[in-house]
């Protein structure tokens, strides 16, 4: 089969793949950048950055490329509204939330005609969404990395979903590979969101020993730990979350309050900075589920030749 392009507003990806908006500067500008130089979809994963940050990594994606830049923004932070509104002053091509529900992110970008794309992992959700002005919706499985909605599989909410809503709908959660591509656009989805795989790039400015938590994988090591966001979240196993399972790992000292809510229980936004800076024996590593299908570090480029070509011999 043939890729098909993706249309989500006014915008087109001649690549129907959204790169995942993954948190706490792991898909930073330069990732994002090379995605959409490829003609997919680069997102910025905005959550844990400040605000001027944010800004930063905007101009400079849109420095490095041409291309479809969007946002991934958690609804859970407690700055959410302002970062979207930093996104939207710097013209961003759209905004992607997860973590939460936010009506009054329709709003926004309506009054600037950004399109709008929240992430969601029901049929409910998703024609709310729809009623609500969302451009496209992303519909995430179980099978994905990070905080998790939804204890179903990306393959038994698809159907249901694609019959009933008129907007783009993307497919999220356990796309690896052309292989998983082709079968989410033989089920109907007009395009696919991957994040998993692209951590596991060049461009990612993730440390070396994050990406060989990833290459070094195996299938019992992937597991589902607690997150004070208040959602389960699927990583690696490694020491931290042994601790976690054990509660030996210590509250926080101080705190940000970056979260609308939060456990206490330990910092997320700490654990995920320390597994990109190297230390991934003292954070989280969040992964989806089929990470252990990763067996070397490509470029952006390499990945996404590799996924077509597979597509194209999958019929």
């Amino acid at each position: 089969m043939n890729l098909p392009e993706l249309k989500i507003g006014n915008l087109t990806a001649h690549i129907p793949i959204i790169q995942g908006g993954m948190a706490v500067r792991v898909s930073t500008a330069s990732l994002a950048a090379a995605v959409a130089n490829e003609g997919g979809i680069g997102v910025i994963g905005a959550s844990g950055m400040g605000l001027d940050e944010l800004r930063d990594q905007i101009r400079k994606a849109k420095q490095l490329s041409k291309g479809i830049i969007g946002v991934n923004i958690m609804v859970a932070l407690s700055n959410f509204i302002k970062m979207v509104k930093v996104s939207i002053e710097e013209k961003i091509d759209l905004v992607i939330a997860g973590a939460g529900f936010s009506k009054d992110l329709f709003h926004l970008g309506k009054d600037s005609n950004t399109p709008v794309v929240p992430i969601v992992s029901s049929l409910r959700l998703a024609k709310i969404a729809e009623n609500l002005g969302a451009s496209a919706i992303v519909v995430e499985g179980k099978e994905a990395g990070g905080h998790l909605g939804t204890d179903i599989s990306i393959k038994e909410l698809i159907p249901g979903i694609v019959k009933e809503i008129k907007i783009p709908v993307i497919a999220a959660g356990g796309i690896i590979n052309g292989k998983d591509v082709a079968e989410m656009f033989h089920m109907g989805v007009d395009g696919v969101q991957m994040a998993t795989r692209f951590l596991a790039s060049k461009e990612c400015e993730v440390s070396e020993k994050f990406k060989d938590m990833y290459l070094n994988a195996r299938k019992e090591d992937v597991i589902i730990i607690r997150s004070p966001v208040g959602l389960p979240g699927r990583a690696i196993r490694n020491k931290f979350a042994d601790k976690l399972m054990c509660g030996t790992v210590p509250p926080p000292v101080d705190c940000d309050n970056c979260l609308k809510h939060c456990s206490g229980e330990y910092c997320i936004l700490h654990a995920l900075d320390n597994s990109r800076r190297g230390l991934v024996d003292d954070g989280v590593v969040f992964c989806g589920e089929y990470v252990y299908k990763i067996k070397e570090i490509l470029s952006v480029k390499e990945i996404i030749k590799q996924i077509v070509d597979e597509v194209n011999i999958s019929n």
